[in-house]
């Protein structure tokens, strides 16, 4: 079968090589998703190790969809009880983009008429109950080609389980595990974050550095399909955790807001971390560290209003001199939307990145080799 597992736009390319390192066949990134070939056991493997994907979709097939009837026999057509018991409950939704079906609650009403009518006929029933375990349907309409989903994650994949409440702004963890995976650490060199706030990048990075599966400490819709063998949870996770190391890491956050520290520390404990991380009460303009060799990734303050904005380039410009500091081996990535983020800073990334925290737009401004 064809799984698909959509991500934040600038990060497929790291999706695709996850995938890879999985074993995944026929591995193709596009905008916004990334495609592969896999089997029910995959669907639990990928829900269990992807760091940087936002969920993990089934395929269930795909056909031009250029009116309302050629949707809706489309959908008709669908082994929907191949997957969707008698009892099960099956919202829809979706999207479209350049398409003559524009209207996304017109073709929510036509995808879910016709796919009830596949199930009814399979059943021998007029209503269907929808009382049991959630089958979430998701259509994607595609310059007028529409391809029919089955949501196997639930819960978006950021949604890790150690964060018991963030703190403002808060940055996803899928997008904070992608900034550790592009500053290419390994667990080996010091990793430091000055603005640590809920302690999600520190955390991320000791997942990373651990080889620890992200979903190990949570549950997924598809663990609740009749259609799905338990035991390919329990394989998956077994495999998950054979792969694991164990050793002595050097992962710093630091924040000058002490309730931040102190709900990073929570956090950790909750992913199960704690040890591998340590938190302090900090001022990132007095941030320094001697070893020759280590990572700086974080996500400042950005400051969207006037005053703010003034204040955000104020803190830029004292963290940016702390930074030339370092001993110049260090790779130092910040992930910003300010627009004069480099020249507060005082220094012209050697390399940046388009990404999206959520729908705001942002640039990874990066530091050394």
């Amino acid at each position: 079968m064809t799984l698909t597992v959509p991500c934040l736009f600038g990060l497929e390319s790291l999706v695709a090589d996850e995938m890879k390192r999985l074993g995944l066949a026929h591995v193709q990134a596009e905008n916004g998703r990334v495609h592969c070939e896999g089997t029910m056991a995959d669907i639990a493997r990928l829900n269990l190790n992807l760091r940087c994907g936002a969920r993990v979709l089934m395929e269930l097939g795909s056909f031009p969809a250029p009116d309302f009837e050629a949707l809706f026999q489309g959908v008709l057509a669908l082994p929907w009880e191949q997957f969707i018991p008698r009892e099960g409950e099956f919202p829809v939704k979706g999207y479209s983009l350049n398409s003559a079906l524009h209207s996304v609650p017109a073709c929510q009403a036509i995808v879910k008429k016709a796919a009830a009518r596949r199930l009814g006929e399979k059943y021998g029933m007029e209503t269907l109950p929808e009382t049991g375990t959630r089958y979430q349907i998701q259509f994607a309409i595609i310059k007028d080609v529409a391809t029919l989903y089955l949501d196997t994650s639930g819960e978006g994949l950021y949604k890790r389980g150690y964060r018991a409440q963030g703190v403002a702004a808060p940055l996803r963890e899928t997008l904070a595990a992608a900034l550790v995976t592009l500053s290419r650490y390994r667990g080996k060199d010091p990793f430091c974050d000055p603005f640590c706030g809920s302690g999600t990048i520190p955390i991320e990075a000791a997942l990373i550095a651990k080889n620890r599966a992200p979903g190990l400490d949570r549950s997924f819709a598809a663990q609740r399909w009749k259609s799905m063998d338990s035991k390919l949870w329990l394989d998956a996770a077994e495999e998950a955790q054979d792969k694991e190391f164990h050793g002595t890491y050097d992962i710093w956050g630091g924040d000058i807001d002490p309730a931040a520290v102190e709900l990073s520390q929570h956090n950790a404990e909750l992913a199960g971390v704690e040890d591998c991380i340590r938190f302090e009460v900090a001022d990132a303009g007095k941030f320094h560290r001697d070893s020759e060799y280590g990572q700086l990734v974080t996500n400042p303050p950005y400051g969207e209003r006037l005053m703010e904005k003034q204040d955000a380039e104020e803190l830029y410009r004292i963290f940016g001199a702390a930074c030339r500091t370092l001993p110049p081996k260090w790779r130092v990535l910040v992930l910003s939307s300010h627009t004069e983020f480099e020249r507060s800073f005082g220094r012209s990334a050697d390399k940046k990145r388009k990404l999206y925290n959520g729908m705001l737009k942002c640039d990874l401004f990066q530091y050394g080799k």
